[in-house]
């Protein structure tokens, strides 16, 4: 499995999220009312991720159109999927507290 990026902790709740070249790609902050706020990386809010049942967390675009959902695998980690329930990515906890991002 090829790395894709990671993620790492931020100031104040906020996940830093970069590529595999080590370029920042984004940020998520935590929501007001719970959930993470998730913005590119110019500072654009792009949506926002909220959680759902049995430790998922649902992903939304700034419309409110579900884009995805997050949820724990069955051998550890997170997997994400596309609106679809096509799975697109895994992610492993990193060394430091972050998740390290693989394809597929």
């Amino acid at each position: 499995m090829k790395k894709e990026g990671y993620s790492s902790p931020g100031l104040f709740g906020t996940m830093n999220h970069y590529d595999n070249s080590g370029h920042k790609v984004g940020e998520s902050r935590p929501g007001f009312f719970g959930g993470m706020n998730n913005y590119d990386a110019s500072g654009h809010k792009v949506g926002y991720s909220s959680p759902g049942l049995f430790g998922t967390m649902n992903h939304y675009d700034n419309s409110g159109h579900k884009v995805g959902e997050s949820s724990p695998g069955f051998f550890g980690g997170i997997n994400t999927y596309d609106n679809h329930g096509n799975k697109t990515s895994h992610s492993e906890r990193g060394l430091f507290g972050g998740f390290n991002h693989y394809g597929k």
